[in-house]
């Protein structure tokens, strides 16, 4: 095990220039020397180093890295997984993680071999009981977990829009996907809009910027919620509701109509929202507008009389987070004290912004049937300068109580434990 020596100066790695928040494109530069971060740690939170093993021990964690965790907590590095995306745990207790970019799904614990391989994007992954759901870019698939083997494919929904759609002309910001099942047998997914302001996605067949539900025992897909930009933090909460993490539009023009980077930089909150049948979160007519539970303003350049859409009439978005966030993975745990039950949401950081938004795990507390205001679980990613040496997509718990994070610009997983 390689724990690094605390150092004045941490090197860090410079961001590569991304494309909208929360695409599938998370090509990263090769790692340059930056400065470290000297800010202090939020309350509670103490700044460690993180433990590498040397066989993980390449770039960019192949120099000492600092991250903000609780205190008397720890946080190791257990794969190296380039790309890796979304995670979820098999009930033999084996992790998978999921590898859009090689079409691959992978067993990265106990040991790490390929599961599944020659996929169409894979990205979210969710278990009902022995059951393996996939979801790809084009289709949703299950299959029998059987002996560690995911066997007998079966298609739950297909014909879904990507890049290779004829329509779309192999342009396609938001193609990735998320899976849940309820507990009726029920499958969500997510649907990713085309674009930033792409409206056409509305009408399109199937809909965009939607998440889409079929029913319990199979049948044809239809829009459970819609207005969803890139709502592809999917998740159940203790009361069996469905809740999604959302990322909201770039260059937003501000109440005169000009689009202002002070104004973008804060500008719209990205939505915590939870999912009742029908929903309509507004995209692309209508964005949330300040602090928690936030009401929606029309899009001055998208639907300037309100004719598109009655935004003052949707009822107010239940949680957010900073503008540009870009949350991704989301689910549901019980964490030891003082946390309790909450969301995590992995915080991937932004792009749209003068000053990026530092990607970080966050977490939601549950309390009295909703999520409560947004905590840092995990931080220490980005430096002063706005440089970053990761950026987390999902955080799940484990079967031992600790918490396994996917970093997609690290290509690690890492094993944060009490």
């Amino acid at each position: 095990m390689r724990v690094w020596a605390a150092r004045s100066a941490t090197a860090l790695i410079t961001a590569a220039a991304l494309a909208a928040c929360g695409t599938q494109s998370d090509t990263a530069a090769p790692p340059s020397p930056s400065p470290s971060s000297s800010e202090q740690p939020p309350a509670g939170l103490a700044s460690v180093l993180v433990q590498v093993p040397d066989q993980f021990a390449q770039a960019p964690l192949d120099e000492p890295r600092r991250a903000q965790i609780p205190a008397g907590w720890t946080i190791e590095v257990i794969a190296r997984v380039p790309k890796a995306r979304m995670a979820a745990f098999a009930p033999d207790g084996a992790l998978l993680v999921s590898v859009p970019e090689t079409g691959d799904v992978l067993t990265v614990r106990p040991d790490q071999h390929t599961l599944l391989d020659g996929l169409e994007q894979p990205h979210g992954l969710f278990f009902a009981g022995s059951t393996l759901y996939v979801a790809e870019s084009n289709r949703i698939d299950s299959y029998d977990y059987i002996d560690g083997q995911a066997r007998n494919r079966r298609t739950v929904a297909e014909g879904l829009p990507d890049a290779k759609s004829p329509d779309l002309h192999g342009a396609y910001a938001h193609a990735l996907k998320s899976v849940v099942v309820g507990s009726d047998g029920a499958v969500f997914f997510s649907i990713g809009s085309a674009g930033n302001i792409t409206a056409e996605d509305r009408t399109a067949t199937p809909p965009r910027a939607t998440i889409m539900r079929v029913p319990p025992g199979g049948g044809p897909a239809t829009p459970f919620a819609t207005g969803v930009r890139n709502g592809t933090g999917l998740a159940f909460a203790p009361d069996g509701s469905l809740w999604t993490a959302v990322n909201n539009r770039d260059n937003v023009a501000d109440p005169q109509g000009r689009v202002r980077q002070d104004y973008v930089d804060d500008h719209p909150p990205e939505s915590v929202a939870k999912l009742t049948p029908g929903r309509e979160l507004g995209w692309p007519y209508c964005n949330p507008d300040g602090p928690p539970p936030a009401g929606f303003l029309r899009d001055l350049q998208t639907n300037a009389d309100g004719s598109k859409l009655d935004c003052a009439a949707l009822p107010p978005v239940e949680q957010t987070l900073g503008a540009h966030s870009a949350p991704l993975g989301m689910s549901f745990a019980e964490l030891p004290q003082p946390y309790g039950a909450g969301a995590l949401i992995g915080v991937h950081g932004s792009w749209n912004r003068q000053h990026p938004q530092a990607p970080e795990v966050s977490f939601f507390g549950w309390r009295n049937g909703t999520l409560g205001p947004q905590q840092t679980l995990v931080g220490g990613f980005q430096a002063d300068d706005g440089s970053r040496w990761g950026r987390p997509v999902a955080a799940v718990a484990g079967p031992d109580g600790a918490v396994y994070i996917t970093d997609d610009y690290a290509g690690a997983v890492y094993r944060l434990s009490p």
